[in-house]
This record gives C-alpha cells, sequence and structure tokens, in this order.
C-alpha cells in the first residue's frame, strides 16, 4: 500500500467540504486531479470512501472510520517536521555534555552561559565526572561533547585543544612551603602527599613525575579532587593538581605554588566522535567554544 500524504490530505478536504468543486478550490487542484487523487486512493484501500450526488459527496460508512485517523496522521505528520525544523533552527532540543570536574566547575559554567543567552531553549544536562568517565561517556554515545584533558588512547575520538594547564602544588596556608611562590618536585618529597587514586590520569602523570625524583609518602587517596581540597585544608598533606582547580582551593584557603622545574602540564580540550556529524545544538557549543580559546 502506497498512500502519499497528499491523496490522504485530498480526502481530509474532500471530507470537510462535501463537495469536490469546493475541496479542489481549496487544494488549489482541478476536479480532475482531485477525483483521480481519490480514485487512486480507493483502489490502493480496496473500496469506496464516498458516496457521490450530482450535488454533494458524503463518506461512506468506511470513510468515516478512516476520518479521524487520518486527521490524526496528517497531524503527526505536520508535528513531526515542525519539531525537526525547530531543532534546526535551535528553537529547542537538548545538549548533553561531559566534563572533567575542574573544567566543569572553574571554566564550563561561563561557556554555558554565553551558550544559554544565544539557544535559551537548548535544555542542558551536563555530565560532571572524572575525566576517564567523560571519555567514556563521549564514546558511548551518552554526551556529544566532552571537555577533558588530552586523552592517552584517542580511538574514535576528535580532540581539539584549547589550552594548556601547568599544574600546581597545593598546601595549606600555614604549611612550612606556603610562604614559596614556587617549589621543585625534591621539595614536595620532604612532606606527606593527599593524591588521587591509582587509575586516574592525574595520578599517573603525578607518579611519573615523583618518581624521577624520590618516593612520595602517601597518607590518603581519594576519587575526587575536590576531597584532596578537604584533606589539604585539614593539614593531611600537599597534592598536584591542575592549575584548573586553584579557583576552588582559594576558596579554601589554600595556597598554590608553581613548579619550578621539569613543569606538568597537559593539553585541555574537547572531544567528540570521529566520523560523526554533530547535532546543530553540539555543533554551535564546539564552534563557539573554539573561537574563545584559539
Amino acid at each position: 500500500m502506497n498512500i502519499s500524504h497528499k491523496n490522504l490530505r485530498a480526502f481530509v478536504q474532500v471530507a470537510k467540504s462535501t463537495t469536490f468543486a469546493d475541496a479542489a478550490s481549496r487544494l488549489h487542484l482541478t476536479q480532475p486531479a482531485l477525483s483521480s487523487a481519490i480514485k487512486k486512493m480507493e483502489s490502493e484501500l480496496g473500496g469506496k470512501l464516498f458516496s457521490r450526488s450530482t450535488r454533494r459527496v458524503e463518506l461512506t460508512p468506511e470513510g468515516q472510520s478512516l476520518l479521524p485517523n487520518a486527521i490524526r496522521l496528517l497531524q503527526d505528520w505536520e508535528d513531526t517536521f515542525n519539531d525537526i525544523q525547530n531543532l534546526f533552527s535551535m528553537e529547542q532540543g537538548k545538549l548533553h555534555i561531559a566534563a572533567m570536574p575542574s573544567f566543569a566547575e572553574s571554566k564550563l559554567p561561563n561557556l554555558l552561559k554565553n551558550y544559554n543567552t544565544r539557544h535559551p531553549n537548548i535544555r542542558l544536562r551536563i555530565f560532571d565526572v572524572v575525566m576517564e568517565r567523560a571519555v567514556e561517556t563521549v564514546l558511548d554515545g551518552g554526551a556529544e561533547v566532552g571537555f577533558t584533558f588530552e586523552p592517552q588512547r584517542k580511538e574514535g575520538l576528535d580532540f581539539l585543544p584549547l589550552f594548556d594547564d601547568a599544574f600546581v602544588v597545593i598546601v595549606n596556608a600555614e604549611h612550612p612551603l606556603a610562604h614559596n611562590s614556587n617549589v621543585s618536585w625534591r621539595d614536595c618529597l620532604q612532606h606527606p602527599f593527599v593524591i588521587m587514586n591509582r587509575g586516574s590520569a592525574v595520578r599517573q602523570w603525578t607518579d611519573e613525575h615523583l618518581s624521577q625524583y624520590g618516593e612520595p609518602r602517601i597518607v590518603a587517596e581519594t576519587g575526587q579532587l575536590g576531597t584532596l581540597g578537604q584533606l589539604i585544608q585539614q593539614g593531611l598533606g600537599i597534592a598536584v593538581m591542575p592549575s584548573l582547580c586553584v579557583p576552588n582551593m582559594k576558596k579554601l584557603g589554600l595556597v598554590s605554588l608553581t613548579i619550578n622545574e621539569d613543569p606538568l602540564i597537559k593539553s585541555v580540550g574537547m572531544i567528540k566522535l570521529a566520523h560523526k556529524e554533530l547535532s546543530v545544538a553540539a555543533q554551535s557549543l564546539w564552534d563557539y567554544t573554539k573561537r574563545k580559546y584559539r
């Protein structure tokens, strides 16, 4: 069965008009063209939809059964295309974003404020998760765009670098190192550490640098940079963190120190699935962020 949208619309208009002449006028068709459309539809369905007389047409019982469904189908058709047009024009829609907490807490709010000003009807969902999980969320299709450090393995991903992050040492304001503006790795090894759990990229990078100068004395491990800040505030130890974390660490009264030799620097950027087009909403965020940082 192959009933076209055009023929279904013709059927509904004839049913509402009760005469072929009036329906043809409203549809901007000739009467022969309209009659042909109705006959084709009746042939497809296998029976008469209208009882014709010299003055008017009336729906057969089968036509009466079809009419409400035909009206609903036409409305669904119109609604579907309106929805798609709204998505393309960004009058409505949604966008899922994954971001590591250090970026989500520092840079992302301002980005999304400006994005929302331009696209107020796009509903945003933010997955603020550790870097590794942010990468997985994009790879799994749970988010279109992610903000992370450059992944160590980028198979299936496109990475757009935005800026470099020079890691810093975070200490309690009363810590012996707090009066310094910068420190060396050897200076840090003289003091106990609180550190990220094994398996995290931040932990791996920190271990790689520290191992060149000695063995750190680790008193606590955690899965969140925010928790590290709380542990440092209580005097348990010092930590190496991305400079993205500095604003939040300062709110806790903590001090950041630059590393004066062999600095730990990593690229921060956006990720998306390779070889897959972004939605209009996601592409707009990607392009805006690219312009802002490059």
